[in-house]
């Protein structure tokens, strides 16, 4: 790594007075410490925020689940009230990675982060939850922004992300074997403004599938979700997978997230 300056507050006050300054946040560090070791990021200065605990931290309220930015995968994985509210927010953190990067990684790392094969966002855009930052409160349609880019302003932390609790809700996903990345992942939430449909592993970056959500707002069936030609001019390819794998997975994964909640 090159050299660098490690701030340790234990107050968010203290934390965004640092970002403010120019430090570069360090939440679960599963993208940024590995970028940092290839020499590919040289921070300067790095503001630790695992010392915050007013960051941490899963309560309900009213018809949301309130999840604070710096609370770990494992911590969603195994909380009775994430279960009990969003059992598909409960499966999906359950399966990212492995067990050490359940350990480590945070809500708000991989959301800020918006790596465009994560399975956080899928989830924040499909729930239409609500970002809450240091400034402002953001809603997810306006968050996410393209491939490692977001609405977050220079020194603007992520808090907390408000989901509003659906009348049901599954995440499918394909992993890369290596990486445990979704190839690509689907997520699928019957909410009281209809049926939204999140993609993440596709492209530049997760987004709604509107012929998708049509079609199941229309029918809620597998069938309906079938019938939807999903387009490879949407979706990327690589070493991995061809763009008519992927989107021939977008369709697949639906129709299975949608038979789990039919």
């Amino acid at each position: 790594m090159y050299a660098f300056t490690l701030d340790k507050p234990a107050s968010l006050a203290d934390a965004q007075k640092a970002a403010a300054a120019g430090a570069k946040p360090l939440a679960g560090g599963q993208t940024l410490l590995a970028s940092m070791k290839l020499r590919l990021s040289d921070p300067g200065t790095l503001v630790d925020l695992g010392g915050v605990k007013e960051l941490a931290g899963i309560r309900r309220e009213g018809n949301a689940l309130v999840i604070g930015a710096m609370t770990r995968h494992i911590d969603v994985a195994t909380s009775a009230e994430v279960a009990a509210a969003i059992p598909a927010l409960t499966h999906l953190a359950g399966h990212i990675g492995d067990k050490q990067v359940r350990a480590m990684g945070t809500m708000g790392g991989s959301v800020a982060n918006n790596d465009p094969a994560a399975c956080y966002p899928s989830a924040v855009l499909g729930l239409g939850a609500t970002v809450h930052t240091t400034k402002r409160k953001i809603a997810a349609d306006d968050f996410f922004q393209g491939m490692f880019t977001t609405a977050l302003e220079d020194g603007e932390l992520i808090t907390a992300i408000s989901f509003p609790i659906p009348k049901k809700a599954a995440y499918v996903k394909f992993n890369q074997p290596a990486s445990r990345f979704s190839l690509i992942g689907v997520f699928v939430a019957q909410t009281d403004g209809g049926v939204r449909v999140a993609v993440t592993g596709a492209g530049n970056g997760v987004f709604r599938h509107a012929g998708l959500e049509a079609a199941l707002n229309a029918s809620f069936t597998p069938q309906s979700a079938a019938s939807v030609k999903i387009s490879a001019d949407d979706c990327s390819a690589d070493l991995h997978a061809s763009a008519a794998y992927r989107a021939n997975l977008i369709s697949v994964l639906t129709q299975r997230a949608v038979a789990q909640l039919a």
